[in-house]
């Protein structure tokens, strides 16, 4: 079989998002592939919408059902335990394909004789599939035989594993599971998915459709939901040390470090949560110093992150109560501007 697509799935019967999703990958044009969806115990009919698609499709669709939930870490294994492709995608199970997604996406690899190919997404509002605001996910300097100069690159600038392919061969061998129990488990596994590669492409165009809404993970912002991105942070820096790439590329990790563990979740946390916990801000920061204590000297820290978030990392590290008055004061000063 030529390719398995792996699609995780939690409580999206609704609005029709998971039958546009399965529809999307029915219709694709390259033939010779399975759709694995995983139902990670769902409370609503997203099981029963998976049910009649593997009676209507059972030469195309296999449904697996978990015993308990153990987020998407837990059935995207699963599903890579169960499938047959000779290639692997992942596929969010809100999000959707063009129909020539997966054809591009193998041919491209065939061609050049890569074992990760890519894409990139547009973000939209409804379901369709009129491209809406294109996101880029990888350069032209990013492609070809993996070198050192390239790893560094992909490790700054990935993207997402939902619009690659992968060979499911190395996945097994190089035992690329993700952890489980938590959200963002892509971004605890990521480096590695890339960074054990030997060949990267690139399809330059918008095949994959990344569905905008407010039950997404990513535009949920709790504190359980912030505690798991620092969990998988941490899960990136152990799996790179017992991996044995980290030295060699030890401040680009450390970068992705003080990304998802600091940065992208105390400055979102502070902005978006209704009662903000203060001891939760405090030990964010003295998780910072105990794990990277000199990440200051970070040269990507340095020239990629903007005065005004090291103004307000210096008064965190120094004051969390007091960095949390100004920060929250700094945006509703601005959302107040923004509405008039």
């Amino acid at each position: 079989m030529k390719l398995s697509i792996i699609v995780p799935v939690y409580n999206m019967a609704s609005d029709g998002k998971l039958a546009f999703c399965l529809d999307s990958l029915i219709d694709q044009t390259i033939g010779d592939y399975e759709i694995v969806a995983v139902d990670d115990c769902s409370t609503d009919d997203s099981l029963s919408v998976l049910k009649e698609y593997e009676k209507k499709y059972p030469e195309k669709v296999v449904v697996i059902e978990s015993e308990q939930n153990g987020r998407q870490g837990t059935a995207k294994n699963k599903g890579l335990n169960a499938a047959r492709g000779e290639w692997v995608g992942f596929m969010d199970s809100d999000d959707w394909a063009a129909p020539d997604m997966y054809e591009k996406l193998i041919k491209r690899a065939e061609e050049t004789g890569a074992d990760v190919v890519g894409c990139d997404f547009s973000f939209v509002h409804e379901h369709s599939f009129k491209v809406g605001e294109i996101v880029p996910n990888s350069r032209d300097d990013q492609v070809g035989v993996l070198n050192n100069a390239r790893i560094k690159s992909l490790i700054l600038d990935g993207g997402s594993l939902c619009v690659k392919i992968f060979k499911r061969d190395r996945i097994m061998n190089e035992k690329l599971f993700f952890p489980e129990g938590i959200f963002y488990e892509d971004n605890a596994i990521g480096n590695s998915y890339l960074v054990t590669a030997s060949h990267f492409e690139y399809v330059k165009e918008p095949l994959y459709y990344y569905y905008q809404h407010d039950t997404s993970t990513v535009h949920t912002i709790t504190k359980e939901r912030c505690a798991d991105r620092m969990e998988a942070a941490l899960f990136m820096l152990r799996d790179a040390k017992e991996r044995g790439y980290y030295d060699e590329f030890k401040e680009e990790i450390d970068f992705k470090f003080i990304m998802l563990y600091y940065l992208n979740t105390v400055f979102s946390y502070v902005r978006e949560s209704r009662r903000v916990d203060r001891k939760f801000v405090r030990s964010i920061a003295e998780g910072l110093k105990r794990e990277l204590p000199d990440f200051k000297d970070n040269k990507y820290y340095k020239t990629r992150i903007d005065a005004e978030e090291q103004k307000y990392t210096d008064m965190h590290l120094k004051s969390p109560g007091r960095f949390i008055l100004q920060y929250r004061l700094l945006w509703f000063y601005r959302r107040l501007r923004s509405n008039k």
